[in-house]
């Protein structure tokens, strides 16, 4: 690699600008699906799914564990070039920061609804909260930090139905919000709440566990050693996941099972749990992002220098391409005649414009794919170009 970011620098890390580029680009895959896809089928229902469906959704599962456990490497990298203090309360700072803009803007762009009666909890909302706890234990080694995620990933799946059933976690305010977001509509006045869709401490815990990480690309480390190091973590993980699926007993509370046709007894060994994200969730994803890493950091093509210019400006990305989709969705509502009075269709609560009786199938879904990737390269590229050529305060939060 060229040089790592060093205190009071600009530069950035090639590999990781080029894995989350390439996570973004097919997450926008995902949400094209979910905004357009017609009838809006259940992709990992194996009773009613497609191949081509089941796999569209299933490789984005790559894409949050990857952003989580990136944001957990960067957040290593900002500590390096900040005292202590700095560090605790830029990160804090920083976690408050995002969680305002899930509740504002994320939620908006969801749910259409200006009267923001319900505040949807997602993957921005988990790294928010994973900063601030990163900034609580600021005074923690990265290797303690590193392991106490492990534990967290490793030791979630306690919880499953077959191990601990206990009411108060499984369907409770805190429970979900701190282990199992089930997806439950939590109200704290008449008809207004929010939905857990992400739990803080399994994605915290991927989060922890590319923050040790992170110290393989502190200044001066053996290049060479930190390929070797993240190539055989990642075969660990991805082993540890064949092994334990076959084994069939813990890591995921959904088992795979024996199917009527042979390509889906693939289906099923694959069909993993993503909320909250199980053990062999977290091996197969991150598991194959250590892989990817060790091989990306040699990588110098025109396809990389694209993903680079993704990855290096994530939130902007995301906060754009959601708005361009519900936009989308907004005009595609009006231009097939529905009428005001279908805006709320009780079908897709909490979500308006989006009546089930819309979209488009799935080869367009990934036409609009394609398009909406095109265009937005070169508004991100002009903004990474400011980002690296301006220094105001406020960049580090964007």
């Amino acid at each position: 690699m060229t040089a790592l970011t060093v205190p009071g620098s600009k530069q950035r890390i090639a590999s990781i600008d080029i894995l989350r580029g390439l996570v973004m680009v097919i997450m926008a895959l995902d949400h094209v699906r979910d905004f357009f896809h017609y009838g809006h089928p259940a992709p990992m229902n194996l009773a009613t799914t497609t191949p081509i469906l089941f796999f569209t959704r299933w490789i984005t599962h790559f894409c949050a564990p990857t952003f989580v456990f990136l944001s957990g490497i960067s957040a290593y990298q900002a500590g390096t070039r900040r005292s202590k203090n700095e560090f605790r309360a830029f990160l804090i700072k920083r976690g408050l920061w995002l969680i305002i803009v899930e509740l504002l803007l994320i939620t908006l762009s969801i749910t259409a609804d200006v009267g923001y009666h319900v505040f949807v909890l997602e993957v921005i909302w988990v790294i928010a909260c994973g900063m601030i706890l990163l900034g609580l234990m600021a005074g923690l080694s990265s290797k303690v930090i590193g392991i106490t995620g492990a534990i967290l990933i490793a030791g979630h799946n306690l919880l499953d139905p077959q191990f601990f059933n206990a009411e108060v976690v499984n369907n409770g305010l805190l429970g979900n919000l701190f282990l199992t977001a089930k997806g439950n509509m939590h109200f704290f006045a008449p008809s207004r709440g929010f939905l857990v869709a992400y739990a803080i401490l399994p994605w915290a815990g991927i989060m922890m566990l590319g923050y040790g990480i992170g110290a393989l690309y502190r200044s001066g480390y053996n290049a060479v050693k930190r390929r070797k190091t993240l190539f055989y973590l990642g075969l660990a993980a991805l082993i540890t996941f064949v092994s334990l699926r076959f084994i069939n007993i813990y890591g995921d509370p959904r088992p795979w099972l024996p199917q009527s046709k042979p390509v889906y007894n693939i289906l099923s060994f694959l069909n993993i749990t993503k909320q909250p994200p199980s053990l062999l969730f977290a091996c197969i994803t991150v598991g194959t992002a250590l892989i990817f890493l060790s091989f990306a950091e040699n990588i110098k093509t025109r396809f990389a220098a694209i993903l680079t210019t993704y990855g290096s400006v994530p939130l902007f990305y995301f906060v754009c391409h959601l708005y361009i989709l519900r936009l989308g969705t907004i005009m595609m509502y009006f231009a097939t005649g529905h009428s005001a009075k279908q805006i709320d269709d009780p079908n897709s609560f909490p979500l308006l414009f989006q009546p089930v009786d819309m979209g488009i199938n799935l080869g367009w879904v990934y036409m609009a794919w394609a398009i909406l990737v095109c265009a937005l390269y070169f508004p991100c590229r002009l903004y990474s170009r400011y980002k690296r050529t301006h220094d105001q305060w406020w960049l580090s939060y964007l």
